[in-house]
């Protein structure tokens, strides 16, 4: 039972309870002072008011930003509208590089590029997948043979490089050992030396230098504390050292070694851990296992006593004894079994066998220094080595094997005008100081759900943000619209282009206005951009320098409310340009955000001492988005037909033939002709005999 609520209160659920009012059991039934129309106990009150449609809810984006408030019962229709309701596009499609067929087409593209000029849509939008592209290949993973060698990092503050240590520990490990045998001749490492291995770029990091640090401690006290028991025990009698050597004996070996093998503790066939000589007594006696064992009960006593060292010395590292060479097993020391079938393809006479010798071919063979031999070209060797990686693809010097014995080995060399790379160099850094080209196809394909994306071209995805009521629009217009018609339909091209004619106009502009389609570099998008009126232009050229200025604050100084009423027609393409004009109209942008547009959370990674991390909420971003008017109809342009364009195009070459030229066939229909006459009529040829 909720809290508050009455015992009778809590189970009743009639309208017209007519229960005794008693305020330990029962209270009256009321209404909703919302005029909701339920009815129930007044101490239900409070919790109607978590279910009344009537009340004031805060959004159910309010955790993702939104800060609007509203009856509870306009939440639903209100999520078709939030600024917090974002919207991700993924629409996804593929791009090749430029086929070779066309290289002229793409040169010519390229050359006519300028920074200051507006590229046709489709090659813009190849530009930006080719940046982004770019931005994404490592010259490391595709080329880690050409990169610069890094230099070896030296700890110069702490003085103590990786032989340094090697040796400090060693002698730290000698200090150790030989404490166990006079307490006095034990020298402990200073804070200072122990500082300087905590700085040493060899050990990982300080804290996990202290955590050790604690360890070995730890260690090294128990082991001083054994070694003053066992001092204090040969200071006093006989009797007393045998019995505290027995104890240990029965304590640590137990299990493997009996009790008969430490009768004669002082004699030389014992096998206690601090009898001199009783390792290679216990390797002889004993097999392999039970002399491992006994290192792993008795390990530490070993090393307390001197018989086992604490660490390997650096002259006795890596030491296998004895090896024995093993004959290696090769393509040419192979056997073939007497069971080897070979292929079909390989059995032929052996006498007409053509002879073979296993050769090398290098760039040695051309005659030429490797000074001298052509250099190849990063973007097309790049592209070409990022697609080779690709799951379906095949590689470039893929071994064949044509039989159980015969493999084929090839293996492919580059020599790159801008090589060595650096170790963060990508594909775009590397071209950066170089024209702008183009290097992708500017025709792409769609990539569905339904079926395999293509293994040797790359993926690209659209990754713009919409509000959820502007997202139909964008999908209709920018991708099914213009993007996936712009090969031949909304935007049309020169037939002679794979001659290398860069020539194309639009085809298309939205019913009722005059505007077309450009690409806008500043948001990465498709826009729609108003015609300006041929008199607007033309009076701009005659107009002083300050004339905009003054047009824009006889704009500025009408009234705010005025502002607002013409902002409001405006798309949010629009309003995101407008806000960057003047504060004044920043603001009166900023009066429509939580009406057209959208909010978002900006995360950030925050690192605690322990080592944790956890990502956390800095602050609200609110912006426009780059969805320009919906166009729910096109019209056709009144542009010129493309075969207007021929009649001047450059690449239009008309060959004329004025000779008359005879027909490939006509020569036999002509034999064959004069044959059948001859037969028809024999008179003729007698006649003409």
């Amino acid at each position: 039972m909720a809290k508050g609520i009455h015992k009778h209160c809590d189970k009743c659920y009639s309208v017209h309870c007519q229960a005794p009012i008693n305020l330990s059991i029962s209270c009256m039934v009321i209404k909703c002072h919302k005029k909701c129309g339920a009815t129930f106990h007044m101490c239900k009150q409070d919790e109607h008011q978590l279910l009344c449609p009537y009340e004031v809810a805060p959004c159910l984006n309010a955790d993702f930003g939104c800060p609007l408030t509203m009856l509870r019962h306009k939440l639903a229709k209100h999520l078709a509208v939030c600024p917090a309701s974002v919207v991700f596009c993924s629409q996804e499609w593929n791009r090749w590089p430029f086929p070779e067929t066309d290289v002229t087409f793409y040169k010519n593209i390229s050359e006519s590029l300028q920074p200051s000029a507006e590229a046709d849509p489709d090659v813009a939008l190849a530009l930006r997948d080719q940046a982004l592209l770019f931005q994404s290949i490592k010259m490391k993973s595709i080329f880690p043979e050409m990169m610069e060698e890094e230099p070896a990092s030296q700890d110069v503050s702490s003085g103590v490089d990786s032989s340094a240590e090697d040796a400090c520990c060693s002698s730290d490990c000698g200090k150790f050992v030989e404490s166990g045998r006079e307490e006095t001749e034990g020298i402990e490492a200073s804070q200072e030396e122990r500082d300087a291995l905590a700085k040493n770029g060899a050990l990982a990091c300080t804290q996990n230098y202290n955590t050790w640090e604690k360890i070995f401690v730890k260690e090294k006290e128990g082991c001083n504390q054994a070694v003053k028991n066992v001092n204090k025990v040969r200071k006093g009698d006989g009797k007393e050292e045998q019995k505290y050597l027995n104890s240990k004996v029965e304590d640590r070996n137990s299990r493997r070694v009996e009790v008969n093998d430490f009768r004669n503790l002082n004699g030389a066939s014992g096998l206690a851990p601090w009898q001199d000589g009783v390792l290679e007594r216990l390797g002889k006696e004993v097999n392999i296992a039970e002399y491992n064992m006994y290192l792993v009960h008795n390990g530490a006593m070993l090393i307390n006593f001197g018989q086992l060292a604490a660490c390997t010395p650096r002259e006795k590292d890596f030491v296998y004894g004895n090896l024995e060479p093993i004959k290696v097993q090769t393509v040419r020391s192979f056997n073939v079994p007497t069971s080897y079938q070979a292929k079909r393809s390989l059995l032929k006479d052996p006498s007409h066998k053509a002879k073979t010798a296993h050769q090398s071919v290098d760039t040695k063979d051309l005659g030429q220094s490797v000074a001298d031999l052509p250099k190849s070209e990063e973007v097309s060797a790049t592209l070409l080595c990022s697609l080779e990686k690709e799951l379906k693809g095949h590689l470039i010097s893929e071994s064949a094997s044509t039989d159980g014995l015969y493999v084929d080995v090839g293996t492919q060399t580059y020599n790159f005008p801008s090589a060595p790379f650096k170790a963060d160099a990508t594909l775009a850094s590397v071209i950066a100081e170089r024209p702008r080209g183009l290097y992708v196809n500017v025709e792409t394909e769609s990539v569905t759900r339904r079926h395999n994306k293509i293994s040797s071209a790359f993926s690209f995805m659209c990754g713009h943000s919409f509000r959820r009521d502007e997202y139909q629009a964008h999908f209709r217009n920018a991708h099914c619209d213009i993007q996936a018609s712009l090969s031949g339909w909304f935007q049309q091209r020169c037939p002679l282009a794979y001659l290398g004619c860069a020539f194309s106009q639009i085809r298309f502009h939205p019913a009722g206005q005059q505007a077309a389609i450009k690409f806008c570099q500043d948001v990465s998008a498709l826009v729609l951009q108003p015609y300006v009126p041929a008199s607007l232009r033309d009076g701009g050229k005659s107009r002083s320098p300050g004339s905009a200025a003054r047009d824009l604050n006889g704009l500025s100084s009408l009234p705010l409310e005025i502002l607002q009423h013409i902002a409001g027609y405006l798309d949010s393409f629009t309003l995101s340009q407008l806000s960057q004009v003047s504060r004044l109209m920043r603001g009166v942008c900023g009066t429509l955000l939580q009406e057209r547009g959208m909010v978002s959370l900006e995360w950030r990674k925050k690192t605690y001492s322990h080592g944790g991390s956890s990502w956390k909420s800095r602050k609200k971003i609110w912006r426009f988005s780059s969805l320009f008017s919906p166009v729910d109809r096109w019209s056709f342009s009144d542009v010129p037909s493309m075969s207007e364009h021929l009649k001047t195009c450059s690449f239009y070459q008309r060959e004329e033939h004025r000779e008359p030229v005879a027909l490939a066939c006509l020569q036999e229909v002509r034999e064959k002709y004069e044959e059948r006459s001859t037969e028809e009529n024999p008179s003729m040829l007698e006649h003409s005999g």
